[in-house]
């Protein structure tokens, strides 16, 4: 036993020596493919081995192989790192290996989740007797929500979809923006309900949905028909927000409409006073999915669903009754999420939210999204730089145009943004995507990491400039 304990303090020191490298290291992957593959790819062995030298090896391969994307200056995918408390509280949920399906098999841990069930959806602004659940990430989240959605808009058509499912049922009709993210496709596409047969809404030049078009989509739409409309805070590339307000009360016009929030990352902007007017009216949708590790920069995986119809909610989601499980009278995380067998993912939440409190939480988002705008105008006062979005939170859209070009919409302007991008990334300074924005290519910076500063900003914009030859 105590070589057993030798190896978790020995893979701790491993640990904090990567964590304290993150601020230098190069952000780039260290190692090919073909090597990882040369490593970690062996037959499996017929004697076991040494567990130290195993795991030595591991951290040592896998370092080298990591992205540092908890670090710094790692602006892609809208991806948070990991505050060192939030860490903390994860390598603890590991330790205690707390099935967090069932009250009886984890009760601290479903303790913990009603309190931060009730600290987000005061954070947020949400009806306090919403349902919530704690999911992988957003993917899960939308489902989660979506599945209350197409639960309570069948049930108002007279048709049980839990016990009858999709068979026979009448048709729910889907109207979404046509810059809506994947993942709430994939949602309904998993739930039964299509990802082609969507009712899609034209957007403006940020990607919000135009509500004239909203208003003419919902006439195309009969009166009675169960309808869910989906919603937009915090668009992927722009990070601009549908008029949310304007556009449930369009929705709010018909007699079986629900109304789910899409606010992966766009959600956390109600934690500031400066940012909330973007959300104005969020409280009024039927359903919201959020991402912790996005903005609460806790670790993965660390999705959110709330839905104002609590009892919909748990219809959706709770398992008919097994007889060796213990169901009591607190709260048994199985009734409102999809898993049965699951991480107790409310630990970290719970020890980022008590060290940040409001105020940190508030500071961390403005912080990004200052950082974002600064950096939007370091790049964009150089000739050749285009910034195509209004910078409105954490997201900037950077087109750069070759020299004696000029031409922003040409195809030489594509082809000199993809290989900027190429060679920021190699660079290694910092990690970005690209992506193509109405037809232009372009790179994508998201800054979502509670340890960026702005000497890691100005640092960053100084290796675009040097990859883009400016």
């Amino acid at each position: 036993m105590a070589d057993d304990y030798g190896i978790l303090r020995r893979t701790a020191e491993l640990a904090t020596e990567y964590l304290r490298s993150l601020p230098e290291r190069p952000v780039k992957s260290g190692m090919a493919a073909a090597d990882l593959r040369r490593e970690l790819i062996t037959a499996l062995p017929e004697m076991g081995e040494e567990p130290q030298a195993v795991i030595e090896h591991l951290a040592e391969v896998g370092g080298r192989a990591a992205v540092a994307m908890a670090g710094p200056r790692y602006f892609g995918f809208v991806v948070g790192g990991a505050l060192p408390p939030a860490l903390a509280a994860d390598w603890l949920t590991s330790t205690w290996d707390q099935n967090a399906g069932l009250y009886a098999a984890g009760p601290a841990a479903s303790v913990v989740e009603e309190a931060v069930g009730a600290w987000l959806l005061e954070l947020f602004g949400l009806p306090p007797a919403s349902g919530f659940g704690l999911v992988t990430g957003c993917q899960m989240a939308h489902f989660t929500c979506l599945a209350a959605a197409r639960t309570a808009v069948l049930e108002r058509a007279g048709w049980d979809v839990t016990g009858r499912g999709l068979f026979g049922a009448p048709e729910v009709e889907v109207v979404v923006g046509d810059e809506a993210h994947s993942t709430v496709l994939s949602a309904l596409q998993y739930l039964g309900l299509g990802r082609d047969r969507v009712h899609t809404v034209a957007t403006d030049g940020q990607g919000r949905i135009r509500l004239r078009e909203l208003e003419k989509v919902l006439a195309q739409i009969p009166q009675r028909a169960p309808m869910i409309v989906n919603l937009q805070a915090g668009n992927v590339n722009t990070g601009s927000f549908d008029p949310i307000r304007a556009a449930i009360d369009l929705v709010r016009r018909r007699e079986a409409g629900w109304v789910h929030l899409d606010g992966a990352f766009g959600l956390w902007a109600a934690a500031s006073p400066e940012l909330r007017p973007l959300l104005d009216g969020m409280e009024l949708a039927d359903s919201w999915a959020t991402d912790a590790h996005k903005w609460l920069n806790v670790p993965y995986d660390s999705g959110l669903a709330f839905v104002a119809d609590a009892d919909a909610h748990v219809k959706a989601m709770a398992p008919p009754h097994a007889s060796y499980l213990e169901y009591g009278q607190e709260r048994d995380e199985v009734s409102w999420v999809p898993e049965f067998s699951r991480r107790a993912r409310g630990f970290p939440i719970y020890a980022a939210l008590r060290t940040l409190g409001r105020d940190g939480v508030r500071e961390m988002v403005e912080k990004c999204c200052a950082l974002a705008r600064h950096m939007a105008a370091q790049l964009g006062q150089v000739d050749g730089v285009e910034i195509l979005n209004d910078v409105v939170l954490n997201q900037v859209l950077v087109r750069f145009i070759p020299r004696g070009d000029g031409n922003i919409s040409g195809a030489g302007a594509d082809d000199f943004t993809h290989d900027v991008v190429r060679r920021v990334q190699e660079d290694g300074t910092l990690w970005l995507s690209g992506t193509t924005w109405h037809g232009l290519a372009a790179m994508r910076i998201s800054v979502s990491n509670w340890s960026t500063t702005l000497e890691d900003a100005d640092r960053s914009v100084e290796a675009i400039l040097r990859c883009a030859g400016r």
